[in-house]
């Protein structure tokens, strides 16, 4: 299996991180936005929409769009919940994080740490935040009577959530108002098997 991502991005994180917890073997290949590299024939080949994260199975297929991903890697593993229901709140946690938490925790960071907050984006960079905030506000009021999204344990859900909730300070938000959040993340850091975001500074 390949999986065509920049490290650096949460949305290929993502990837990543399932691949970790659940020992997928996987060949990583780097993919450079800043350079152009996802505008390339040989990339728009694989993907039109010229987007990252791209996975494609050992049989083949070519997959995209980074939940979508991760739910056919969760497939019959504890990460994918086993009750119609369950399964059902996954799926608007994910669609949640997309359409409501990744638009301004992404963005946000994005301007800042690809960008270097320039200021013919300021005013988008500070709208951005606003919308953060109240995607953070929802979680933490969740997560103070759950320990993860769905259920008991761990699901694709917070693994979609967790990929830019956990460096969302990298984007200017202040995360030492969400104990509950904070709580969270570590008890996603302290996973079997875990891996790291590299740290945005070594980009």
């Amino acid at each position: 299996m390949k999986i065509y991502g920049d490290i650096y991005s949460g949305n290929c994180y993502k990837l990543k991180l399932i691949c970790a917890l659940l020992e997928i073997a996987h060949e990583w290949i780097p993919v450079d936005i800043m350079r152009g590299e996802t505008r390339e024939d040989h990339f728009l080949a694989l993907n039109p929409v010229g987007q990252i994260p791209i996975c494609v199975t050992d049989d083949g297929h070519t997959l995209t769009e980074s939940n979508a991903i991760l739910f056919y890697l969760a497939q019959g593993s504890d990460l994918w919940p086993g009750d119609r229901l369950a399964q059902t709140r996954a799926l608007e946690w994910q669609f949640f994080e997309q359409y409501n938490h990744e638009p301004s925790i992404a963005v946000a960071r994005f301007i800042v740490v690809y960008q270097g907050l320039p200021e013919d984006r300021r005013h988008e960079y500070e709208a951005r935040l606003k919308g953060g905030y109240r995607a953070l506000d929802l979680m933490e009021r969740h997560l103070r009577n759950h320990s993860f999204l769905v259920g008991q344990a761990c699901s694709i859900a917070d693994i979609s959530l967790f990929a830019y909730t956990h460096v969302a300070e990298e984007g200017g938000f202040d995360l030492s108002s969400y104990p509950a959040i904070k709580s969270w993340i570590t008890r996603i850091q302290q996973l079997p098997g875990y891996i790291a975001m590299p740290p945005a500074t070594s980009r």
